[in-house]
This record gives structure tokens, sequence and C-alpha cells, in this order.
């Protein structure tokens, strides 16, 4: 098996996705609000050798019906959540190979000012940030705090489409690759002839206009994306480079892995052409019978008011609400679509009960697995996951901070970098990459060939 990629899933939040951690004794969690906390982080994560810092982002916070749902802020579940991106910079001069995915949602502002805010991000990370686009996480709050109407899930789909042409045409179509000549004796600092206005008129979105910046290292951040429901595989076969699916039984997400790379093939792009991730938990420690001691703790931390509450406000399903001996019987919902669809029955299996999907949310969390034990024992796991599904890499999701991590870095990956399942570290002398090419070593800094928004670069 190939180096699998690893990446740390972080809100700019207190708790990890299982429980309550900030009560902890030992977690940090809940001095999000100030730089130290982060840039500590982030420099243990980039000597470390990890790959990237996925920032998550919501507008939203867990309610049904309009009102606030108390154990939401009680516990510190989905309440409160910072923006992530005034902290790329800082974390970016701290660290010189970590990449950073930053969370932004095409419901929200223009896209020409999304489009500027990321190029100027990759500019000051030498190539180092990803575009993490989602349509709208707990859209009705968003969009009822934004003061919008809710948008349908599969029309807030084409509509990024739309969005994210808006956004390729101005990243790649604005500046040749030669435009900029900064030949001060000449006067020149451009060239005029090579730097164009772009003019898109689609469904959704107009722009007429030049990205004003020359082109960053990577031109187009590298382009993720999270959904696996129809539209959402669609989506990504359309425009992703990297995909974050849910975890959970590893049937279903190899068919969700295999769905993705069917989209791809049908827009014309190979099938390794997208790095897919799945979100997972590692309680690891020194011997077996510690790491399930570490796991009951966070169990301890886990309520199911807390768990319903986050669910909740992913989905619009308050299972409180329903009858705990039936299966749920809606099947579709305008929010998070993901996470209704893990537990409904598929292939001839019946649908679980409500209580079994309350108590499975409250032990795994909105990302869905959990692996527990020795290093040796959790990446035995790691590895039989990623053969069943077909995976690229985890996604690895805070229980404890910076416990979790410690464990992750001190224990576990010497076990993975031993085994080739993660990538060795980088010689100190050895030149850093753009975060395109360190997903995909094969490739340059900018879009291949094979993506349709190379399509969209001047003076090809």
């Amino acid at each position: 098996m190939a180096a699998l990629s690893f990446g740390i899933f972080q809100y700019i939040g207190p708790n990890g996705t299982v429980g309550s951690a900030w009560q902890h004794p030992e977690d940090t969690s809940a001095e999000f609000t100030t730089l130290s906390h982060w840039t500590a982080l982030a420099e243990k994560f980039d000597a470390a050798g990890l790959d990237f810092l996925f920032l998550a982002d919501s507008y939203g916070f867990p309610a049904l019906d309009g009102e606030l749902l108390g154990a939401a802020v009680r516990e510190g579940r989905g309440v409160p959540q910072g923006d992530p991106m005034p902290l790329v910079s800082a974390l970016a001069a701290v660290t010189r190979r970590l990449g950073f995915i930053v969370t932004t949602s095409t419901t929200v502002e223009a896209p020409a000012a999304n489009a500027r805010r990321f190029a100027t991000l990759d500019h000051f990370t030498d190539g180092r940030v990803g575009w993490n686009i989602v349509t709208g996480s707990s859209g009705a709050t968003a969009a009822a705090l934004m003061g919008k109407e809710l948008i349908s899930h599969d029309l807030r789909y084409d509509m990024a489409d739309d969005y994210v042409d808006v956004n390729l045409t101005l990243w790649e179509g604005s500046w040749e690759d030669d435009a900029l000549v900064r030949d001060k004796e000449a006067g020149v600092y451009a060239d005029p002839e090579k730097v164009h206005l772009v003019h898109h008129d689609g469904p959704y979105f107009r722009t007429d206009g030049i990205l004003n910046l020359p082109p960053s290292p990577q031109r187009t951040p590298l382009l993720v994306q999270a959904g696996a429901s129809g539209r959402g595989r669609q989506f990504a076969g359309r425009n992703a480079e990297a995909v974050f699916v849910g975890g959970g039984e590893p049937a279903t997400v190899a068919r969700n892995v295999a769905g993705i790379r069917e989209s791809a093939v049908a827009e014309g792009r190979p099938a390794d052409s997208i790095r897919i991730l799945v979100g997972a938990l590692f309680i690891t420690a020194p011997t077996s019978e510690e790491a399930w001691a570490k796991h009951a703790q966070m169990l301890e931390l886990s309520t199911p008011e807390g768990a319903a509450a986050i669910y909740a406000g992913n989905t619009g399903v308050d299972l409180l609400a329903l009858d705990p001996d039936r299966p749920i019987a809606q099947t579709s919902t305008e929010m998070g679509q993901s996470n209704l669809e893990r537990y409904l029955g598929k292939d001839g299996k019946p649908a679980p009960l409500v209580r079994d999907i309350l108590e499975n949310f409250r032990r795994t969390g909105i990302n869905g697995s959990v692996f527990v034990g020795s290093p040796e024992e959790v990446a035995d796991q790691i590895e039989a996951f990623a053969a069943e599904t077909g995976v690229d890499g985890y996604l690895v999701q805070p229980h404890l901070t910076p416990g979790t991590y410690d464990d992750l870095i001190e224990l576990l990956l010497p076990v993975l970098r031993e085994r080739g399942l993660a990538a060795p570290l980088a010689a100190p002398d050895a030149p850093p990459t753009t975060l395109r090419e360190r997903l995909f070593p094969e490739g340059g800094p900018h879009l291949p060939a094979t993506h349709r928004g190379h399509g969209f670069r001047a003076g090809r």
C-alpha cells in the first residue's frame, strides 16, 4: 500500500468531535481565542511532517425551529465558533511545509471577494493553501443569520458550480504567466497586453473585471469538497481535487469512494485525480488497556443531549423528539444530507433504530470512525480500513488538545512510517512544495490539464 495522507481537522472553537473535551483538565481547546494556542499546534504539526491543517467553518449553529439548542451552548458544542481565515497568515509565518485547507461557503459572499482572499493567502503561504468548498453547513441558521431564505440542497450545488466557475475565471484568466515584469529600469511593473479583463455571465453569478493581484504560486488553491450525497459526488467529480468523506461502516465508505471516482471519470478526469480522505479519531496509548481507558474517559464527556444537538444542527432532525424504537422516517433534508443517509437502511439491511443512531453518534461523532488500541493495533485498523474502502488518507479528528495529537505524533506516526503507511519526514534542506504538489507529487503547482479549470488559463 502506498503512503497515506494525514491531515488534522479543527474548528476554531473548543472541544474535539466527540463529547465536551474542554472539561478535561489536560485539554487546552478552550484557549482557541488566543493566537499562541494555534501557532503552537501548527508548529507541532509542521515538525511532525503532517500534510495539512483542515479548518472547518460554518456561520450556522445548532438550532431547531428558530430556537437555539441549550445543550450546544452549555457544552460548548457548535457554539462558539470563530472564522479561520484570519488565522492562516500567522500559522504560515511559523511553519515551512504544513498546508492549510480553509472552509468558505458559496452562499455567503460574492465569489470575486472569495477569489481575491484565497489568491492573497496563496501568496502569503507560498502556495500552501486549499479551499474547502461548502454550500452551507448548518444551512438553516446560517441563512437566517444572513437574512436569507434556506436554498434547497441540490440548488445550492447548482449555484456552487457557477460560483466556482467565477473563481476559476479570475484565478486562471486574469494574468498570463509572464505578465508580471517588475523592470525598474524600464519602469514596467506588468505588461498590460498580458493582463486581461474577464467576463462571466452564468445562471447565478456575474463578474466583469480582473483578479487585482498577480498569479499566486498555485494560481488556483487546491480545491477540496466534502459531501456524500449524489449531487455532492457529482459536484466533486466536476471540481474537487481532494474530497473529505465521513467514516463509519467500511462498506458504506467504499461505496462513497467508488461513487466519487465514477463522478470524476464521468467528467472526463482520471479516477485517481481526486485524493479521498476519511474522517477518523485515533485513540492510542502505549498499551491497549490504556487506550481503552482513554476511550472510556472520552465517552464520559459525551452526553446524548450534546450529540443530539450537533446532529440536529447538521441535519435538521431532532433525534430526541422521535420514537426511540423506530428508524428515522425522514429520508431527505435541505441541510446536511450525508449524516442523514448514514443511518438509512441500504443493501437489504434494516435501518437502525433512533436510539441506536443517537448512541452511535454519541460515541463516534459527526465523522463516524474511532480507532482504539496500542499504536500497532491502531496502525492495523488504519491499514485495513484503507484497504477495504480505497481511501487515500485520513483527516484526523481531535479528542483532547493537544494530547490526542501528541499520541499521534509520538506513538502512532513512527509505526505508520515503519510500515510505509505514512511518508517519511522530509530532509531539513529539502525545499518545501505547494499543497497541490504535496498531495500529488507527480504533478506541478497548478491545476493539471485533466481538470476543467485548466481551460480557463489566460494565454494558453
